[in-house]
């Protein structure tokens, strides 16, 4: 999929009026009754207020006493405003016990019929592991959640410097990712497709370019991205893309960064092993493309200005080689 298609397809997902998950769907249903209601409501208030308005006015019309010193309409008026506020708690403790309700519904335990994902907040992107019952099945990966589509998925968050906030909108609702302190989150995506997720807490300089895609897969698509993730990074056979492997394990490159089945294994940064894999770079800011990359390397603070990555200096063959390199980790 290109760039521009893949971002068409985000934004046809990016509502929160658009639910595409069981816990997006209750939320959007509470939504819905809180809106109605209040439509209702604000109707009702809005008629009060223009027939006691006219009502004066046809009084003093005829020369009559105003009726808010007339012993009966005052009896009347309280009686009418004892009425609304009575209404007013019954419907407030409504949406308390339906809000419950729901609270209840979406924070439920799948025990282990459900995937397990760690997801760390970093300044300023987001790191996944995916866990296994098998030590060596471990793996990370970065900004691009995979689950499998109709089933569901916990996620365990965790942050590492400041508060992040958790939201992919059409999935399922905000949950803050706090440091010292361990919170989980379920989601569950109805049907294949890419849905668009952001940071929804104020984390930093780069807040709004902390963004992260959840790729929805079919479950046989699912189990094959999941063994192709576990394997080490391919092995350079041409001399162009060897030569790209030399200069990424020379540069300041493996201060930060990972490959697995190379020295690399600094966990700074996210992990490179399956980089050309991914839709996004730099946490959803910019399609992964060899030019948006090549741009990145050499210059993130031009695309991100804060960004924990310095610009790399890079003389125009090297990058070439480089660029060939990683566009081989699939």
């Amino acid at each position: 999929m290109t760039g521009s298609g893949m971002l068409s397809l985000i934004q046809q997902s990016h509502s929160v009026v658009n639910p595409s998950s069981p816990q997006a769907r209750l939320i959007d249903r509470l939504w819905d009754a809180m809106y109605l209601v209040s439509i209702i409501v604000f109707l009702l208030v809005v008629a009060a207020l223009l027939w006691g308005a006219f009502r004066r006015r046809r009084a003093e019309d005829r020369g009559a006493e105003p009726p808010e010193i007339n012993p009966g309409p005052e009896r009347s008026l309280t009686t009418w405003v004892s009425i609304a506020t009575a209404a007013t708690v019954l419907i407030l403790f409504g949406f308390l016990v339906y809000d419950v309700a729901v609270g209840r519904q979406i924070s439920r335990d799948f025990g282990k019929r459900a995937l397990q994902v760690r997801v760390i907040g970093h300044q300023w992107w987001w790191e996944l592991q995916y866990r296994d019952s098998v030590p060596q099945n471990w793996f990370t990966t970065a900004n691009e959640l995979h689950i499998p589509a109709g089933r569901p998925v916990v996620l365990e968050l965790l942050s590492t410097d400041v508060n992040h906030s958790f939201w992919p909108p059409t999935l399922s609702q905000k949950k803050d990712l706090i440091p010292g302190k361990d919170n989980s989150l379920w989601i569950q995506a109805d049907t294949p497709g890419v849905y668009r997720g952001q940071c929804a807490e104020y984390c930093g300089t780069q807040h709004a370019k902390m963004g992260f895609l959840v790729v929805a897969d079919r479950p046989d698509s699912f189990a094959g991205w999941l063994a192709r993730q576990r394997d080490t990074a391919l092995t350079p056979t041409t001399a162009l893309t060897q030569r790209g492997q030399e200069v990424f394990l020379a540069s300041p490159c493996v201060m930060c960064h990972a490959i697995g089945g190379t020295p690399a294994g600094s966990r700074i940064g996210p992990d490179l092993t399956h980089l050309a894999s991914r839709k996004t770079i730099a946490a959803g800011t910019l399609p992964n493309t060899r030019g948006n990359l090549a741009g990145w390397i050499v210059n993130p603070q031009s695309i991100k200005p804060g960004t924990r990555m310095p610009p790399n200096q890079l003389n125009p063959d090297d990058l070439q080689a480089l660029l060939a390199y990683l566009e081989t980790l699939k």
